[in-house]
């Protein structure tokens, strides 16, 4: 009691700065907890195949999308930075990987690992902007506890800074270089004071032994004309090979660091110009370094070509030249989206930032009304950190808006300086005296119920953590959230499948699936079998097909053609099984039903809703909130025959309990990806087994009993009657067809050729030779008359018209194999009595 009780009065009497530290450590660790969750929220596509679809890829040797910016003939993406930071932890992860496996029979490397690894590098990085802001805050003698609190707790940390975004690793290179170059000003202009001050004093003093004192102090101060001269350089180079936008956000920064002591005695355009050159210098290594790395790997360079010494100026690859000539052409970047000029200053800056977006665009438009006013008297000094962190913001803003395609996440460097300068507000509110110059009974009332302590400080803080934590769930576990647990779902269905069986995924109205997930080999690489020491190419059985938005009678229509195509190949000579699914949005499922309904798609396709992955939202189908009811709510057990997985029933129009619990019922079952498996109906069995679900055993025996008895018969007729009309004449024995010989006791070699003709020519016919496996047994005998009969393309060109035309007779025909058989003789017989 008395150990409760004591730290019950601890932490009633605790300061404000340790309720704002503890908060920061809590939203510290969060942040850790994000990555293992995961989160499965998918911002935007570059989050994986700007650098952990290719790494991960080519490590693992999966099957993988390697975007256009990865081609070797004019690659746009350095691949040293990626290889460095996932290619090398990779290697240590399978080795580490291996032994488990071998050990306790531990398998590490799966679908999560390849989410989750990444992602616990980028944000372990993501954890030195936090470390950078502390460092200048103690520097600068500034408040860190808000500051940190504000960085910790923004969803731009919590969500970006957990992804492989390269915009984070840019935003972290801004932070280190931020961080460098406020140490370097601080420290010149400590030691530029201190100097000018110890002339003074040498130029005042009176005695020789005074003079000597002022000079060794002189000559003891420390040296900060090249501070961090090789560090400042390489964090450049590798920004601009990160990201070339790095240019426009480290252009200030580096500007402010050749710009420190200027204007004093002890630092003058000598010592700027030496500046500039020794950079450029130190930045060589890393500039080489790069670009000889993204040679090797894309190929323009080889071991051979510099063993020979045969080198030149097409050897190499200078990756952010491509991408300034790429981005140069508006057209090309057009294709990506256009947004116009203000998009960054009114959207994306309130979304990033909301209620501190608001207090830099005032403070700054505070300054430029200072400004042009003359007011120079109330201005930050220039080479001040005030006026660094300004120039971060606002330079890279400018620029970036003159760029008709802007991304919210294109601002995400701005993060560091943005919260330092204005983060303190969250609590003191948007300002703590009147700003105005003059007094004006309107400007006094805007100061008193909107920007005054009093009026916004109680609100800031709330609203800054509702919007964040807000921000954090929809992109981190909503916004196209149903992707990461379908890639799961695949990776199971490919482990799980038969072996010669293809699976086909279609998707429309979603982000692109990342291959890698779906841990599947790769088809274009050599494989290593640890067992035999042999190398082998594995066929490709994993087929994606991305549709993005596109209409709903467009993408069945893509069905029918990939479903007929994958039928012609089961019901041919090679057999091969398949496995189609599709997934859409759930707030697509009764458009789909409709477009069914309107193509007759659902009289020979069947669509079985396997699961639904909550939650999902797509932007390009939001759910509608008087919409039909997508799924019941024990998806999926469903025994519909016209759609199954879907419920078709109308929303009663009357106002009632019921109707607005089914109306809510129906608008959050939207909220996610549905996964349908399609597959061809059988109407002809599915009538036969109704037809006989009526009766009793003994009356169903009896039936079938007399329904072979009748196929017997006929079969035994028509053998008979073949036999009296002389077609028993053959050349081929029938050793070549035992199981035709078996069944039929005799046949001619005619029978065979036209109907293997048929099944390669039509995915109609195609069904008939599956149901009488004894015809292309003996077709195989018999090639001589499969080319004279049926070479010509007459007799096939027709055959896969009508075929396409009507594909419910490829159903019908695979139902009724006792059919089929029999009318074989009928269809050939013409073609055998003319030749």
């Amino acid at each position: 009691m008395r150990l409760s009780r004591h730290i019950s009065q601890l932490w009633q009497n605790r300061v404000p700065t340790d309720r704002h530290v503890n908060t920061y450590f809590f939203f510290a660790v969060v942040r850790l907890a994000l990555v293992f969750v995961p989160q499965p929220g998918y911002v935007h596509p570059d989050e994986f195949f700007q650098s952990v679809e290719v790494m991960t890829g080519d490590h693992f040797r999966l099957e993988h999308t390697r975007t256009w910016e990865f081609n070797n003939s004019m690659p746009l993406r350095s691949i040293t930075l990626p290889f460095a930071l996932l290619r090398v932890p990779w290697s240590f992860y399978e080795f580490f990987a291996v032994y488990m496996r071998n050990l306790w029979n531990v398998e590490l490397i799966s679908t999560y690992a390849y989410v989750v690894f990444p992602r616990l590098i980028y944000t372990l990085i993501s954890y030195s902007n936090d470390w950078c802001l502390y460092r200048v805050c103690r520097m600068y003698g500034l408040r860190f506890e808000i500051r940190l609190l504000a960085l910790g707790s923004s969803w731009v940390l919590l969500v970006f800074g957990t992804r492989t975004f390269s915009n984070s690793l840019e935003m972290a290179m801004c932070s280190w270089l931020l961080c460098l170059v406020s140490e370097c000003m601080l420290r010149t202009n400590t030691v530029v004071y201190k100097k000018e001050f110890l002339e003074e004093k040498y130029d005042k003093a009176e005695s020789i032994s005074e003079r000597v004192k002022i000079w060794k102090l002189k000559n003891a101060l420390p040296p900060h004309n090249f501070q961090h001269m090789f560090t400042v350089s390489s964090i450049c180079v590798a920004g601009v090979f990160n990201r070339p936008t790095f240019l426009l956000f480290g252009a200030p920064m580096v500007f402010f660091w050749l710009l420190r002591g200027m204007g004093t005695r002890s630092v003058t355009f000598r010592d700027f110009n030496l500046r500039i050159g020794l950079f450029c210098l130190y930045a060589l290594p890393a500039l080489f370094l790069f670009i000889f790395c993204d040679s090797l790997y894309y190929q323009h360079l080889t071991v051979g070509e510099l063993h020979m010494m045969q080198l030149g100026i097409d050897n190499f690859v200078f990756t952010p030249w491509n991408f300034v000539k790429y981005n140069l052409n508006s057209a090309q970047t057009a294709s990506h989206g256009v947004h116009p000029c203000y998009v960054h200053l009114m959207v994306n800056m309130p979304l990033l930032f909301n209620v501190l977006a608001l207090a830099g665009l005032g403070a700054f438009a505070q300054i430029l009304l200072r400004f042009f006013r003359a007011e120079y008297q109330v201005l930050p000094r220039f080479q001040s950190i005030v006026s660094l962190m300004s120039g971060a913001i606002f330079v890279p803003l400018f620029f970036l808006s003159l760029i008709n395609h802007q991304e919210p996440r294109f601002l995400i460097p701005i993060t560091f300086p943005l919260l330092l300068l204005h983060g303190p507000k969250l609590v003191t509110g948007f300002s703590a005296k009147y700003p105005f110059q003059k007094e004006h009974p309107l400007l006094r009332r805007f100061y008193d119920r909107l920007l005054s302590s009093k009026a916004s400080a109680p609100h800031l803080l709330r609203i800054w953590y509702v919007s964040n934590v807000v921000l954090t769930v929809f992109f981190g576990f909503i916004h196209q959230a149903g992707i990461y647990p379908l890639a799961e779902t695949m990776a199971h269905v490919m482990a799980t499948k038969p072996e010669a069986t293809h699976v086909h995924l279609m998707t429309s109205h979603v982000y692109s699936l990342p291959l890698h997930l779906v841990n599947i080999p790769s088809s274009r690489v050599l494989q290593f079998n640890p067992h035999t020491h042999n190398r082998y190419r594995r066929q490709r059985d994993f087929y994606l097909y991305e549709y993005g938005s596109q209409p709903l009678d467009n993408l069945l229509h893509k069905v029918k053609l990939i479903s007929g195509n994958c039928e012609v190949k089961l019901t041919g000579p090679t057999r091969l099984r398949y496995k189609l699914y599709l997934s859409i949005p759930a707030s697509l499922s009764s458009d789909l039903y409709e477009a069914l309904v309107r193509s007759n798609a659902s009289s020979y396709l069947n669509f079985e809703l396997l699961h639904v992955f909550y939650p999902h939202l797509s932007t390009e189908a939001f759910p509608r909130i008087l919409g039909r009811h997508p799924c019941d709510v024990d998806a999926p057990h469903w025994a519909h025959d016209d759609l199954r997985g879907t419920c078709a029933v109308e929303q009663s129009p009357a106002f009632s309990y019921s109707y607005l619990t089914k109306q809510f019922s129906s608008f959050v079952h939207q909220f996610g990806l549905a996964l349908y498996e399609i597959d061809v109906r059988r109407k002809r069995q599915r009538q036969v087994c109704d037809a006989y679900s009526g009766q009793s055993m003994d009356d169903l025996v009896l039936l079938m009993f007399r329904h072979l008895s009748l196929q017997f018969l006929i079969c035994l007729a028509l053998c008979f009657a073949v036999a009296q009309a002389g077609f028993l004449a053959s050349p081929v024995t029938y050793a070549a067809a035992p199981s035709y010989a078996a069944t039929y006791a005799a046949a001619p070699v005619a029978y065979s050729a036209p109907v293997t003709t048929y099944a390669a020519a039509a995915p109609a016919y195609s069904t008939y030779a599956a149901a009488a496996p004894a015809y292309s047994t003996y077709a195989a005998a018999a090639p001589a008359y499969t080319a004279s009969l049926y070479g010509a393309s007459a007799y096939t060109a027709p055959v896969t018209t009508y075929a396409a035309a009507a594909p419910a007779y490829t159903s019908y025909a695979a139902a009724a194999p006792a059919y089929t058989t029999y009318a074989a003789p009928a269809i050939v017989s013409p073609f055998l009595k003319k030749k």
